[in-house]
């Protein structure tokens, strides 16, 4: 196989995302531990019934990586491999796709470092997809990737910020806002880390304001020529409502709802929306 893409499990994909006879395409799970008890982040995990068990431990649930052998095991079928992760800052992830990759011979890899999750991961997938279809040499594809993972943005909005506050997730400063006050925080990822953009004070005002925030970063852009991607845990109205109203007031190309998978169901928990464009 000439090419593969590979992804980590807060991308919200699945293995057989796409399908390609010369592209291959793997995603590497992460595992979440909740009241000592591991849970796969892959095809097979009850999202509401690991977050239920999230809801009823006492004991504080973690998050951690794939070993560095589990990348080198995805790129051993594949002549040049890109790898795309969740950011550096919040996770070992990259590390282990970056060590996997040091004694692979006869195999070129690249890591990038999406510096955010979720949607991010999934533009990033799109464009590695379209670029190696193009047929360039590798290099140029990992140049354009990197160059395209400078224009992607993300905001996101929770209901609850537990799971990403007791895991060190977040600056004390965030935090503190998050959980001491009567706001929701419009928060965004900022080279990697998460900070806060505004500060709303209900649910409902909090998704509107950080619809209405898309514009600042998007400002004399084509829109048509670009998707945007809206995570959130299934079943819940939120998903769908950011959706419509990002339609109503954008003329993306294209406005992906995609369901949280387990990990972004860790940190979002419920009511939780990602947006990346």
């Amino acid at each position: 196989m000439k090419y593969k893409i590979v992804v980590d499990s807060s991308s919200n994909l699945s293995n057989d995302y796409i399908k390609d006879p010369n592209i291959g395409f793997q995603v590497i799970p992460l595992t979440l531990r909740i009241n000592n008890v591991d849970y796969v982040d892959n095809e097979k995990l009850d999202v509401k019934q690991m977050l239920s068990e999230l809801n009823k431990t006492k004991i504080k649930p973690t998050s951690s990586c794939p070993s560095p052998q589990a990348f080198a095991d995805s790129y051993a079928d594949a002549e040049n491999i890109i790898v795309i992760t969740i950011s550096s800052k919040l996770s070992g992830v990259f590390n282990s796709a970056f060590i996997g990759g040091m004694d692979i011979n006869n195999h070129k890899v690249h890591v990038i470092d999406s510096k955010a999750t979720a949607g991010n991961l999934i533009l990033l997938a799109d464009k590695a997809y379209e670029l190696m279809k193009q047929d360039l040499e590798f290099e140029e594809i990992c140049t354009k990737l990197e160059e395209y993972n400078k224009t992607l943005n993300l905001f996101f909005v929770l209901d609850k910020f537990d799971n990403l506050v007791r895991n060190g997730r977040m600056s004390k400063l965030v935090a503190f806002v998050a959980t001491s006050l009567a706001i929701k925080p419009v928060c965004i990822a900022e080279n990697g880390e998460i900070k806060v953009y505004k500060k709303l004070r209900t649910l409902k005002m909090a998704l509107k304001g950080m619809v209405s925030e898309i514009s600042n970063l998007v400002t004399g852009q084509d829109l048509s020529q670009k998707t945007c991607i809206v995570c959130a845990i299934e079943g819940e109205d939120v998903g769908p409502l950011v959706k419509k109203l990002i339609e109503e007031e954008y003329n993306f190309k294209e406005v992906r709802l995609v369901y949280n998978r387990g990990l972004c169901a860790f940190y979002a928990l419920e009511n939780g929306v990602i947006v990346s464009f």
